[in-house]
């Protein structure tokens, strides 16, 4: 490498206050992340080997479905930061739930909350997503009520650290109705903007039978997150309108899109590479590095 250059990655470094930066500067295409459940039977063989093939694909961050114990995937959360770092990739946000609490493990509840938000701080996570909630929410409005009670609480505890907490949808909170409520109208109503972001997931939403815009529109700027899903590789199934999703990006309040495969056509690699190749492809997919 000629001095010169070398010299301007040392000022850039500087300029920067971090080797992140750097990296996700010198990545091509949209800033973009992957669930890393989409890999799931991959991921907890070879950390390392799978970490480095989803950075090969453009991925710029990640969003672990693998914290356990104060680790990720079986790492301390530095080592893991690290290595996603050193793939040109940050940790921008993690899958992690606890149960709903009842008097007698309150206080063990909320200390797991503390370690693991902790935890997720040494990641370098802006963002803790419940990914779903216990039986008991489907069964009557009291209990929903409890479930949004316990998302203000621990979304309190996350913004003391300077962490968003958040919650991600299936099908099924479209689908269940309290008296005249939805259960994911009223969770959206019942939780407190400050404290609770919602993670949208954009297929789960659909195979609800709602349409995301209709609640971008009612909710405007609570979906920080969105789950960027389709019944296989995103695009394949001809279903999911992300053109008018796109559209509302900005009343939404959309910050980061994350791809999630479930399903897959191909290898669960060969699905999550057509998927980033397909919204790299989508003019309307505007989602600046």
């Amino acid at each position: 490498m000629k001095r010169r250059n070398l010299i301007a990655i040392v000022i850039m470094i500087a300029i920067t206050g971090s080797l992140s930066t750097l990296f996700t500067s010198c990545k091509t295409g949209k800033n973009i992340g992957l669930q890393l459940y989409s890999i799931r039977d991959s991921i907890n063989k070879d950390v390392p080997a799978a970490i480095e093939k989803v950075a090969k694909m453009g991925y710029t961050f990640v969003e672990p479905a693998g914290y356990r114990d104060g680790k990720f995937y079986g790492m301390d959360p530095v080592a893991f930061k690290e290595l996603c770092e050193k793939n040109g990739m940050l940790v921008l946000s993690s899958h992690t739930s606890r149960p709903l609490p009842d008097s007698a493990n309150y206080a063990e509840t909320m200390a797991w909350w503390e370690t693991a938000i902790d935890a997720h701080l040494a990641a370098g996570a802006k963002f803790i997503v419940q990914p779903s909630m216990g039986g008991s929410a489907y069964q009557s409005i009291a209990n929903l009520k409890k479930w949004c009670d316990y998302f203000n609480e621990v979304g309190a505890m996350c913004n003391a650290k300077g962490i968003r907490f958040g919650y991600h949808n299936h099908d099924r909170e479209f689908t269940t109705v309290h008296g005249d409520t939805i259960m994911y109208d009223f969770m959206l109503q019942n939780t407190d903007p400050a404290k609770v972001m919602f993670q949208l997931d954009l297929y789960w939403c659909v195979e609800g039978g709602k349409n995301p815009v209709d609640y971008f529109n009612k909710y405007p700027g609570r979906f920080e997150l969105w789950h960027i899903k389709d019944k296989e590789e995103i695009g394949a199934s001809g279903m999911m309108d992300f053109k008018s999703m796109w559209a509302a990006k900005e009343i939404s309040g959309m910050k980061y899109g994350i791809v999630e495969v479930e399903k897959y056509n191909f290898d669960q690699f060969t699905s999550c590479q057509k998927s980033i190749e397909f919204l790299n492809e989508a003019d309307y997919v505007v989602m600046p590095l």
